[in-house]
Parts: structure tokens; C-alpha cells; sequence
């Protein structure tokens, strides 16, 4: 079939539109595979077009930065260029960084911030070693800011990020002189925080300088510290490639300049040196006797005893023979007929009163006293009257007194921190904690749980507690305490309001859950005990294994009872819990610490036990204020037993004041209130001067609260007992006054002078340093001598009270009841002239058994050997005060401390600080950091 002309010019027509789309559509196609070829062919011949870029001095490999990670980290532009020069701010900046640039540079500021910002992660860890740290510091300045930047460095491989190439890997050319004595000047570097070495940390524990270097050039994965790109560090260049290794001043950690400590260098030549004349233990001197090791002092002692004791035998055999010979009956007679002869003589001369007032004070039986005892004597025969005459005015004037220094009692405060009782305010300890706090801040406030296992029975050997379900208990734990929630000033308070947070918003917890997040769903996915037994090694260096707080944890700060480095066989779980510590312990911060240790403390004592005994473990627990709150419960569960003690004391008192018991005068003859009046009298002087110091600011302590009441007690009681008996055994038919002075002249003198001497030994401990001991002697001192005048005082007046009611036949406790006369004509008032059974046995046994001749030997002998043993057996006393001893029994920080000295293995840190030091002629180190930290 033929086609017409027109249908076939139509056709021509269609063929030939469609051939030139098809020709255009190819050629659009053509010139897009060539673009693609030609930047895939860019990128992946980048090498080989930055391997002929300019390798010179005053070039630059890297300049600038062109584009950031996912992570935050920057990456710098892969163009080089001429180094720049630095304006004078920028130039001061890296001049104290970086002391060996100087001129132009080869970073720009945005560069060196980012600089300054990794380093700083560096310096805690080396700042130990000034050499370390500034090879360190050397490497990466060289890195990132030198002028010569491109004769060591060569870009490899770059990346696009955002449109814009990157640098993605790089090889760093270094000598291998630098690169060893880097190595050997930080590897003995110690990390004091973590008592390892600091390597463990910025090197993953390496062994060399290679294994350190890969470490250093390992490019860094998201969130984890480290370099944005890859480093190959090499030490060899092609000759062709015009590049040479870097080789700038490295520094030995036995520079005198930059010197190192013995600890971070053991190789100086100083520390090498000095080794010889390292510290002697000194040993005391020793005797050996057969099996038996004596000191020398003892031994001395034992030598003088034996000569004392015999000579003192031979003399009184010498002087036994020259004296003139006495019968032995006549020696009993004198010694057992003297009390009684002066008893009589005492009954003649209290016949005659006013002569006796006129000779007592010069003589007693022809034996002239001393003048202040003669003195003493005169004064209380007249006290004695006139107390008899006026008892109503001596016994409220007494206790008006002792009363007001009782309203000191408002300001009343215990102590019970521990170092305010132990270390003297003006101490160097005390002055040193005190700086470090008000410059440093305080340390942390401590609060620790240890979960460990029981030991076995028949091995006693403790199981590993390093299990699944001890694991899964731990977590059980952690979320009870994660939801304490305490309520300080209407506000909750929970954990995460007073941790400290060093690096985050994540507490820096020291717990095994750290090497699974704190987080119980990454326990399974992680790997469970294998993922914590493998963290136990690579602690430092695997990402897995670092906390939540994005820092390393040392095992041994969370496990306890484990030899070496056998961490599997940890028998017990530590979880510390570091709070924010303030100066000011009254500010708001500790106020909410404290509210939330009583919580913690109430928690642990109500479900956390029970949970870890469910479980067959022990679980002990502490917090900052804990001992100070137990100190304070324990001061006042002793008020039961201080109040036991003086109703004790109060019915032996009343007994042996009292006469001897006779049926139909018991009533009238006993001494129930003048007992009960003197323990009031001791109670009294126990306020009074607990109230005087509060009044002038002194805070009480616990042994204050604890010890004085019962000294001054037994004091009181003796002096009480003294003066009672002098009155009653003066002849009844002498008046009252007259008696009252007799007793007084009798015994006066010597309790005052008694007392005294306690008086002035309690005080002179007020000048020991520690405030404990020396509070403790202040109000010891001032309670004997208030005891003391209100005996004379207060209770001869109440005595002269007592002595009135029996001789008016007034019962005893009831002195407003009266027997009629009539019934007591047999009695003519109590029965005073009778001696007690212990009186009696004094008089008759004992005094003439201690006159013989051989008693009294025997006696001095075995006094003289008790003296001798206590001194010899002094140079064993070990220094030293056990937290432990000063806490009740019943405490629950008695586990605690048991279990500390048992699985703790590291303590409070160690601080040096340097005071009134010119940093400008010290070490540079020094500076460095302290600028790395201002701008």
C-alpha cells in the first residue's frame, strides 16, 4: 500500500523531533556520569592530590575548622595554607599553653579553645610530673598550632560532612628519641585520686610508647573522649616527600627544672641517691633472758626493785636491833589504846571550850601545827559557831548562788563532732583543714553501703558475691535509695539534689552498677557478670565501661575482700555515695544532707536490712552525720543510768550516815533526808558548773555528760560521810555550836586541803590541747570546788538541821511529826557515843594488823612493785583513739567499722597545698595550668 506524499513528509517530521529529544536526553546523561566520575574521582584520589601540597617551614597541613561530628567534636579543614600570624591576645594564649610557638601560628582561636578544652581532661591525670606534663602538652601543640605543621603532617584521607571535606585521618611524623622519653617520663606518673598510675587512664595501661601512641591515634567513637579522626604516628619519612619528623625540646622526668617526685620518677638520679638514707624503723632496746625477751626498761626496774626492797629490809632489821626493846603486847597496846587516849584527852579539853579555842589553833596534845593548817584550824572554829547560829542564812545564800549559775543551763550545747573534740582549735591540723575548707572546699560528706556475703561456717571463708542475683539485689537497692525523698523546710529533698556531679547531671556514684549505667535493662544486654568481670580490667580503657558520670571507676573503690587484683573473688559490694560538703554547717546545704542521711539511715535500718538477711547477707551503712547523731543518742540513754547511780548512792548514803539501827529510835537516828539533801548538794554542783561554762559559750562533751556526775559523786560522798561522823562523835553533853566547830577544826582542814589538790589537778588538765580532755578538766575543776563549798556551806547547815530534829525527837523525812518525850526517857537523843561495826572492826583488827613489822613491809613492798609495774608497763601504751570505743554497743556502726577495716581498701584522700607561693619564678607547669583554667 502506498503512502501519500503528505503522509510521508509527516512522518519524516515525527522521526526526525523524536531523534533529537533522544539526543539531547543523552547528552544531559553524559554530562551528569562525568560530574559524579569526576568527584567520586576526587575524593577518592584526594591522597594522592594533598600528597603534592607544600611540605615546608611556615606551612600549614590543617588550617581552621570546617565541620563538627554528630558528638560535638570539631574537624578541622584539610586545605593548606602559609602559617598566620596571631593577634596579641591569641599569641598570649598559646604562649601559655604552649611556650615552644612562638611567631606565627598555624590555628586559629576557635582551634586552640578546643585545644585547651581536651588538654584540660590530661592535666589532672599528669600533673604530678612537671616533665610529663609539658612533653604532653608538647605533642599536641605541635599538633594542632605549629608554624612547621605541614613537615610533620600529612592529611590522608578526608570526609564530607554538611558539604564541606573535613580531615578524617592524618600521619603525624615524631622522632623516636621523643617519642621514648615521652613515654619514660609519664610512665611511673601516679593518678593520686585513684592510687594507679595515670597512664591506666590517658594510655589504656600501655607498656610502651607504641602501644600509648595507637591509643592516643585511635579515632574516638561518638560521646567518648579521644581524637575526632584518625593519627598515625610514624617515625620514618620518604626522602622525596620533603617531610621530617618532629623533634622539639623533650624533657626528662629527672629534670632538675621540671623536676618529678620519687613516686612519679623512681629512675632519677636523685631518688636513686637518696635511697641509702631511707627511714630506719627504731627499735627499743631488748634483753634476751633464755625464751624470754624483756625491755630494758623493765628490766632496770625490776633490778632497782629488788635493791629498794632490800635495803629497805636491812634497815629496819638494823633499826629493829639498836631501838629499845618493847614488847609486843605494849606496841598492841599503844597502837590499839591511841585513838582512845586521844579520844579522851579530846573529851577533857572540849570540857572547857573557850581555853580549847585559844590553844587548838598552836597545839594539839604538845604537837605544834603548821602555820596554814593553824590558820585553817582557827578559822573554822569560828565558821563552825557561826554556821550553828545562823543555818537558815548559809543554806539559802549557798543555793541562791549555785542557783544562778544554773540559768547558764538555757545556753546548754553537747558537742559531738569529732573533730571539734579531738583536734585542738589552734592546732596545724585544725588550722590546715580549715584553710584547705575555706579555699578548697570541704571534702565530700560520705555516705556508704557495704553488701557482702557471710562467711562459711566450717571454712570461714566468705563466698564471691560477684553473681547474677547479688547484681539483681544491688539494683533493688539502689532504687529504694534513688526514691528516698526527705523533707527539709517543706521542701523534698532526694539524692540527686546533693550528689556530686563532677562532669553532668549524673551523680558520680562509686558502685559496680557504674559499668552497666546505673540502668538494670543494660545488665542483660551488655552481658551481665561477664560484662563486670571484663570491666574489672579495662576500666580505664573500654567505652562500655565507663559510668554514667562519663569517668573510669577503680574496682577497688566498689568491691571489698579480694586478694591482689582478683576481683572475682570480691566477697563484698562497696556503694559510696559522695554529697556536696559546705563550709558554713549550718547552711542550707548541709542542712539538706543531714535531712536526707536521716532518711538514708532509716531506710537501710528498716528495708535495706532485711532485704540483704533474705538474701543470706550482711548489709552495714553510714552516713556523714552518723556518728555524730549516735554520739548524741548515747548521751542521753546514759541519763537512766547516771539517775540509778545517785538513788544507788543515795540509799548508801542514808545507811551508813545513819546510827547504828535501833528499833525504837530507827525513825529518829536515821540520816534519809540529810543523805538525800547531799546527793541534791552533788547534783547541784554538777549544774552549776555546767551552767557557768555554757553561760560563757563552752559546749559540753559526752564524757562530760558521762564521767563528772559520778566523780563528783564519789568526791562528795567521802567529804559528806567525814563531816557527819566528826559531829557525832563529839560528846553529846558539849551544845551544838560547839560541836559543829570541833568537827570542823577536826576535819576542816583536811578536806579543804583535799579538795584543793583536786581542784588544782583537774585544773591544770585545762591546759592539755585537745578540747575534749581539756573542756572535760574545766568542768571537772569547777564542779569539785562548788561541791566543796557547798559542803562546808549548804550541808554542815543541813547537818545542824539534822542534828536539831533528832535531838528534838522529830522523825526522820517527817521533821513536822513529833514523839512525845515521855516514850523516849530511855534515850537521851540518838545513840551518838556508839561506834559502827566498821569503826569498831578499824579499831580493833585492822589498824593493830597493819602496825606489825612484817605487815608493814609486806605492804611497802607490794605498793613499791604495783608502782613499778604500772611504770614499765606504761612503754606499751599504743597512741591512738578507736572511733569504735566512743559509740554505744548497741550501734549499728559497729558492723560498720568492723566491715571497714575488713573489705576497704582506700581512704580519704591526701592534700598538699602550697600557701604565699610566687608562681612567676616557679615552675612553668604550674602557671600553665592556672592559665589553661582563667581564660
Amino acid at each position: 500500500m502506498k503512502l501519500s506524499k503528505t503522509n510521508t513528509s509527516k512522518l519524516t517530521s515525527v522521526l526526525g523531533f523524536l531523534c533529537i529529544v533522544i539526543l539531547l536526553q543523552a547528552i544531559v546523561f553524559i554530562s551528569m556520569v562525568s560530574s559524579e566520575r569526576s568527584d567520586l574521582r576526587f575524593l577518592l584520589d584526594s591522597s594522592t592530590t594533598i600528597s603534592r601540597e607544600r611540605h615546608s617551614t611556615e606551612y600549614c597541613a590543617m588550617y581552621d575548622i570546617c565541620g563538627k561530628r554528630s558528638d560535638g567534636k570539631v574537624l578541622n579543614c584539610p586545605f593548606g595554607t602559609p602559617s598566620v600570624k596571631p593577634d596579641e591576645l591569641l599569641s598570649s594564649k598559646i604562649q601559655s599553653l604552649c611556650p615552644t610557638i612562638s611567631g606565627n601560628v598555624c590555628c586559629t582561636a576557635a582551634q586552640f579553645d578546643t585545644l585547651r578544652s581536651q588538654v584540660q581532661q590530661a592535666i589532672p591525670f599528669l600533673v604530678g610530673c612537671p616533665a610529663c606534663l609539658r612533653n604532653f602538652l608538647n605533642l599536641f601543640c605541635e599538633l594542632t598550632c605549629s608554624p612547621n605543621q605541614s613537615q610533620f603532617i600529612n592529611v590522608t584521607s578526608i570526609s564530607k560532612v554538611n558539604n564541606n571535606l573535613t580531615v578524617n585521618g592524618i600521619d603525624f611524623y615524631l622522632t623516636d628519641a621523643f617519642g621514648e622519653e615521652l613515654y619514660n617520663s609519664c610512665k611511673d606518673v601516679k593518678f593520686g585520686t585513684m592510687n594507679t598510675r595515670a597512664i591506666e587512664f590517658i594510655g589504656a595501661g600501655a607498656n610502651n610508647i607504641k602501644e600509648w601512641l595507637a591509643f592516643i591515634g585511635k579515632r574516638a567513637g561518638n560521646d567518648v573522649p579521644g581524637s575526632p579522626y584518625a593519627i598515625n604516628f610514624q617515625s620514618k619519612t620518604q626522602e622525596s616527600s620533603g617531610m621530617m619528623p618532629m623533634n622539639v625540646s623533650v624533657y626528662s622526668c629527672g629534670d632538675t627544672s621540671l623536676g618529678c617526685s620519687c613516686g612519679d620518677c623512681p629512675s632519677s638520679a636523685i631518688c636513686s641517691s637518696s635511697a641509702p638514707s631511707s627511714f630506719h624503723k627504731k627499735h627499743s632496746c631488748s634483753i634476751k633472758i633464755g625464751s624470754l625477751q624483756v625491755k630494758c626498761v623493765e628490766l632496770t626496774l625490776a633490778i632497782l626493785y629488788g635493791v629498794l626492797v632490800m635495803t629497805f629490809f636491812g634497815w629496819g632489821v638494823f633499826h629493829r636491833r639498836k631501838s629499845i626493846p618493847v614488847s609486843r603486847n605494849n606496841n598492841l597496846a599503844s597502837v590499839a589504846g591511841g585513838g582512845e587516849q586521844h579520844y579522851i584527852s579530846k573529851q577533857k579539853d572540849d570540857s572547857h571550850p573557850l581555853q580549847m579555842s585559844h590553844e587548838l589553833p598552836r597545839a594539839i596534845k604538845g604537837v605544834q601545827l603548821p602555820l596554814v593548817q593553824g590558820y585553817m584550824s582557827s578559822f573554822y572554829r569560828r565558821y563552825g559557831i557561826w554556821v550553828a547560829r545562823n543555818p537558815t542564812l548559809v543554806l539559802f545564800s549557798s543555793l541562791a548562788v549555785v542557783l544562778c549559775l544554773c540559768l547558764g543551763l538555757i545556753r546548754f550545747e553537747v558537742e559531738t563532732r569529732p573533730e571539734k573534740l579531738w583536734v585542738g582549735h589552734g592546732s596545724k591540723a585544725a588550722e590546715e583543714k580549715r584553710f584547705f575548707d575555706t579555699h578548697l572546699a570541704p571534702f565530700y560528706r560520705i555516705e556508704q553501703l557495704i553488701l557482702a556475703t557471710i562467711p562459711d561456717s566450717k571454712q570461714g571463708k566468705s563466698p564471691g558475691i560477684v553473681t547474677d542475683e547479688n547484681f539483681h539485689l544491688l539494683f533493688e537497692i539502689q532504687k529504694k535509695v534513688d526514691r528516698i525523698q526527705a523533707n527539709y523546710s517543706g521542701s523534698m529533698v532526694s539524692l540527686t539534689d546533693i550528689c556530686s556531679k563532677p562532669l553532668g547531671k549524673d551523680c558520680a556514684t562509686q558502685s559496680v552498677l557504674q559499668y552497666f549505667k546505673m540502668d538494670p535493662k543494660n545488665y542483660d544486654d551488655l552481658g551481665g557478670v561477664e560484662h563486670a568481670q571484663y570491666c574489672f580490667q579495662q576500666y580505664t580503657s573500654a567505652a562500655t565501661c565507663m559510668t554514667a558520670f562519663k569517668g573510669p571507676l577503680d574496682p577497688t573503690t566498689a568491691l571489698g575482700g579480694f586478694s591482689a587484683n582478683n576481683y572475682s573473688e570480691a566477697s563484698a559490694f562497696v556503694v559510696t555515695y559522695p554529697v556536696n560538703n559546705n563550709v558554713d554547717q549550718t547552711s542550707s546545704g548541709n542542712g539538706k544532707a543531714v535531712a536526707w542521711e536521716k532518711a538514708f539511715i532509716r531506710l537501710a535500718k528498716e528495708e535495706l536490712m532485711p532485704m540483704a538477711q533474705s538474701h543470706n547477707l550482711t548489709l552495714s551503712f553510714s552516713s556523714e552525720s552518723s556518728i555524730q547523731e549516735e554520739l548524741k543518742r548515747e548521751s542521753t540513754a546514759d541519763v537512766i543510768t547516771i539517775l540509778i547511780s545517785y538513788i544507788v548512792m543515795f540509799a548508801y548514803i542514808s545507811l551508813t550516815l545513819g546510827d547504828a539501827p535501833h528499833i525504837s529510835s530507827f525513825y529518829i537516828s536515821s540520816k534519809v533526808l540529810l543523805g538525800l539533801s547531799g546527793v541534791l548538794v552533788v547534783m547541784l554542783s554538777v549544774l552549776g558548773s555546767v551552767g557557768f561554762f555554757s553561760a560563757v559559750g563552752v559546749k559540753s562533751t559526752l564524757i562530760i555528760m558521762e564521767v563528772i556526775p559520778f566523780l563528783v559523786l564519789a568526791v562528795g560522798v567521802d567529804n559528806m560521810c567525814i563531816l557527819v561522823h566528826a559531829v557525832k562523835r563529839q560528846p553529846v553533853e558539849l551544845p551544838l555550836e560547839e560541836r559543829m566547830s570541833n568537827a570542823l577544826v577536826e576535819v576542816g582542814p583536811s578536806i579543804t586541803l583535799a579538795s584543793l589538790s583536786e581542784v588544782l589537778a583537774f585544773a591544770v588538765g585545762s591546759f592539755i590541747p585537745m578540747p575534749a580532755c581539756r573542756v572535760f578538766s574545766m568542768f571537772a575543776a569547777l564542779a569539785v570546788l562548788l561541791d566543796f563549798l557547798l559542803q562546808v556551806t549548804a550541808f554542815v547547815a543541813l547537818i545542824v538541821f539534822d542534828f536539831l530534829r533528832a535531838e528534838d525527837h522529830r522523825i526522820d523525812c517527817f521533821p513536822c511529826i513529833k514523839i512525845p518525850i515521855s516514850s523516849n526517857q530511855s534515850d537521851k537523843g540518838p545513840r551518838q557515843g556508839q561506834r559502827g561495826l566498821l569503826a569498831r572492826y578499824m579499831k580493833e583488827i585492822h589498824a593493830p594488823i597493819l602496825g606489825l613489822w612484817g605487815v608493814k613491809i609486806a605492804v611497802i613492798a607490794v605498793f613499791i612493785a604495783f608502782s613499778f609495774a604500772c611504770i614499765a608497763l606504761s612503754t606499751r601504751i599504743q597512741p591512738g583513739l578507736e572511733q569504735k570505743v566512743v559509740l554505744p554497743q548497741d550501734s549499728y556502726l559497729q558492723g560498720y567499722f568492723n566491715n571497714i577495716s575488713e573489705y576497704l581498701r582506700i581512704g580519704p584522700p591526701l592534700y598538699f597545698v602550697v600557701k604565699n607561693y610566687n608562681y612567676r619564678y616557679g615552675y612553668k607547669f604550674v602557671v600553665h595550668c592556672l592559665y589553661i583554667f582563667s581564660y
